[in-house]
């Protein structure tokens, strides 16, 4: 089972501002939030690190 990660520690992993993670998260491609609470939510940790391993895979194409 992946660790779930809220917001702020989701933002802190990623390097981001709070901000800056809602906005990526209107994204498609972005991993999807899940609840687990009435008013409690977190992403995947797995999911997070698979996303942004997608993104630096991408990045390296565009340079070759």
């Amino acid at each position: 089972m992946s660790q779930i990660l809220r917001p702020k520690h989701a933002a802190s992993m990623l390097d981001i501002a709070l901000s800056t993670l809602y906005r990526w998260e209107k994204r498609s491609d972005f991993p999807k939030r899940i609840k687990l609470g009435p008013s409690s939510s977190g992403w995947r940790k797995a999911e997070l690190e698979q996303w942004l391993d997608r993104q630096a895979s991408e990045a390296e194409e565009v340079k070759q």
